[in-house]
């Protein structure tokens, strides 16, 4: 069967229907799904073939709307809830701990999660919080969870990971390596912060494709511009319209050179990233409108030491090995 041409207008529905039989009987966890949010509309489209999706939250009211809300918009639907607090290390440890309980294997893990930038502000740990919800967070957590991931691979299937990027990786010098473990007000700016976040993202997917030699597949990925809560935040607000993404009233600016996404559409590279198997021996590559796009990742987020420093550094942070 001959598989469709993806573009910036395929939906995530749409790639979840092409695959429907890739995702049948696989268990996917993915972070960050508040509503109004892609990381939602990847578990909705997911979860109407998936064995069980496992959806992610810091805080605990928000997290039951999102349960209500896709059981209720796919009704029969297998979701479990899982409350996870990136920006806590402690917070990581307890909700792994969870995880390598379940009795289901984890097929799938979905990245999506992101602090959406702010004023300076550091973690329990010490670390400056964006950093550490898309990067250190996430670290630790796959770290934790890579042997029940592995475990789950057969000769007809190799786990995949998949980090939530963004274009914005592109903006600045990358990842600043000497700040990050101890942080400064003085270096620190909300957008530099979320470039910062955005470039660790396809780093560690390179690197993770890289040192697990197949055993795990990793893709990172810019989803698009879409009008989610992080785009919504008044304190992202200056940064947006400065860069013509945003109207000065807040509203959405239909005439940008960043033109929006429907939710829809901001969800699909996701799903082709978690599924599609024209990318099985593409593992490191970066997505861009559903498609290969390693052409468009900037230098500074491509390079090899770089990325070599950033999980060398990652480990120092979390203080665990990741070894396959």
């Amino acid at each position: 069967m001959s598989l469709p041409t993806f573009s910036f207008s395929t939906t995530a529905e749409e790639v979840a229907d092409t695959f429907a039989g890739q995702i049948r009987g696989k268990n996917v966890l993915i972070t960050g799904t508040s509503l109004n949010g892609i990381g939602y509309e990847t578990a909705r489209v997911i979860a109407k073939y998936a064995n069980l999706v496992i959806i992610t939250g810091y805080n605990v009211e928000r997290l039951k709307l999102s349960e209500e809300a896709l059981k209720k918009d796919v009704p029969g639907a297998n979701i479990r809830s899982l409350i996870l607090d990136l920006s806590s290390l402690a917070a990581v440890r307890e909700a792994a701990v969870e995880v390598n309980g379940y009795s289901e294997p984890l097929h799938i893990l979905i990245h999506n999660a992101a602090h959406g930038g702010g004023d300076f502000k550091l973690t329990a740990d010490g670390l400056e919080i964006q950093m550490a919800t898309a990067q250190f967070g996430p670290f630790l957590f796959t770290k934790l969870l890579a042997a029940k991931l592995i475990a789950a691979g057969s000769t007809s299937f190799s786990p995949r990971v998949v980090f939530v990027s963004s274009e914005a990786h592109l903006i600045g010098p990358g990842v600043d390596l000497d700040n990050l473990a101890h942080p400064t007000p003085e270096k620190y700016s909300t957008l530099g912060a979320y470039c910062q976040a955005k470039s660790a993202n396809v780093l560690f997917a390179s690197e993770l494709a890289r040192r697990s030699a197949g055993k795990i597949k990793a893709f990172s990925l810019h989803p698009g511009t879409i009008f989610t809560n992080i785009v919504q935040k008044e304190h992202n607000k200056a940064d947006l319209v400065s860069f013509g993404v945003l109207n000065a009233d807040g509203t959405p600016n239909k005439d940008s050179k960043f033109p929006f996404k429907t939710m829809g559409q901001g969800a699909a590279t996701t799903v082709v990233a978690a599924f599609d198997t024209r990318l099985e021996d593409q593992s490191g590559s970066f997505l861009w409108d559903c498609v290969l796009a390693n052409e468009k990742i900037a230098p500074h987020s491509a390079d090899l030491e770089t990325a070599r420093k950033l999980w060398d550094i990652s480990e120092q942070i979390v203080d665990e090995k990741f070894t396959f």
